[in-house]
């Protein structure tokens, strides 16, 4: 890194600029044309797409696609730009602005994929929808890679899927929607997912979408605002299935499978580890696959930063990361270009060191996504 002399003689390290930074976007989301999913369908599910695409669409919440239940009394908020990207060439106009590198790309309404009640239904748009990121996004720009989704209704065609695209690049990670599931990810159910990513070299990523929905834990039907259930929805999704995966023993009995945690923020991450002790020094006996603290394996899966907390005190972000080793487990995420995206510079200002910086930034991204690094 450069230094600059200063005038009365001692020697500065010049603080890199986010520009000169490499930027790996662990979440970004592409949006799904129904007409467009419809020409990689088979009957009659294209016929269902195409008069999808006749519908009025709301943000995130289109009727047979994305259907979620939503009480939202509409005030004004949030950014009045453009919120939906269409193309792998206006996603890399968008990334260049805002200084991203490298992006992992996740779906819009397919963030509802769980709520879908057909499961048949829910099996095939997966699949087809995989063969359209493929052939429209990332053969097109390959700083973008993929997150193959899997239908939660149905693991064992979601693990052919993973195997199809064994070897394919284009894919960073397997996308697990969280958003009004009914099984969480700890059952046993989902272990044919599991044992293929850990087969192909793939990670697996949960990510959940603010809902209303009556299964646990979007039974949040009492509160009135938005505020309030997107403040609680994501975390809790995060906390829910985190703990249901390690009371069943996941990641030991996956040794090889990487685990992510994406947009419910990093605030709640050292609460539950910490809660998670205390029940198992007293109950390790309910668990025994669990030879170690809970705290302890949980610093083996990642987690993305977005939506980042904004404490008062900038320097308490820092000294969170510090509680569940953030430096080497967090990857940067925007959201982009939802309306609550977090932009690069924001994360980048917070008074990290210059190596904790660069890694949350990028290098622990992909480390996880075995993307390529400079240097």
């Amino acid at each position: 890194m450069a230094s600059d002399v200063s005038p009365a003689g001692a020697t500065a390290t010049r603080r890199e600029t986010l520009a000169e930074t490499f930027v790996v976007d662990a979440d970004v989301h592409v949006h799904e044309d129904p007409a467009q999913l419809a020409e990689y369908a088979e009957p009659p599910w294209d016929v269902a797409l195409h008069e999808i695409a006749t519908v009025q669409e709301r943000y995130l919440d289109l009727p047979g696609l994305s259907p979620r239940a939503e009480y939202r009394v509409p005030f004004p908020g949030g950014s009045n730009r453009r919120q939906i990207v269409t193309s792998a060439r206006e996603m890399r106009e968008g990334l260049d602005a805002i200084h991203v590198d490298q992006a992992v790309l996740f779906p819009d309404h397919l963030l509802s994929l769980a709520m879908v009640r057909d499961p048949a239904f829910a099996t095939t748009i997966a699949r087809f929808y995989n063969r359209w990121l493929y052939e429209r996004w990332l053969t097109e720009e390959r700083s973008l890679k993929g997150a193959l989704v899997i239908a939660p209704q149905n693991p064992v065609a979601g693990a052919q899927d993973i195997r199809r695209y064994a070897g394919a690049r284009e894919f960073a990670c397997v996308y697990l929607p969280a958003s009004g599931l009914k099984i969480l990810y700890g059952h046993e159910l989902y272990d044919p997912v599991y044992a293929a990513a850990a087969e192909v070299g793939l990670p697996v990523v949960i990510h959940s979408v603010e809902a209303v929905y009556p299964a646990f834990p979007f039974q949040l039907e009492q509160f009135r605002t938005s505020l309030a259930v997107h403040a609680l929805a994501h975390p809790l999704s995060m906390v829910a299935n985190l703990v249901s995966m390690l009371e069943t023993g996941v990641p030991i009995r996956f040794p090889k499978l990487k685990i992510g945690f994406m947009e419910a923020g990093t605030g709640w991450i050292p609460f539950i580890a910490n809660r998670l002790d205390k029940e198992y020094i007293e109950r390790r006996r309910e668990v025994p696959l669990l030879q170690e603290r809970p705290s302890r394996t949980m610093r083996r899966f990642f987690y993305g930063t977005q939506p980042i907390e904004e404490p008062e005190r900038r320097a308490e972000l820092v000294a969170l990361f510090e509680l569940f080793d953030g430096e080497n487990q967090a990857m940067f995420a925007s959201d982009w270009p939802h309306h609550d995206f977090d932009h690069p510079q924001h994360f980048f200002a917070l008074p990290f060191s210059a190596e904790a910086r660069r890694k949350i930034m990028g290098l622990n991204a992909a480390r996880f996504f075995g993307l390529d690094a400079p240097g």
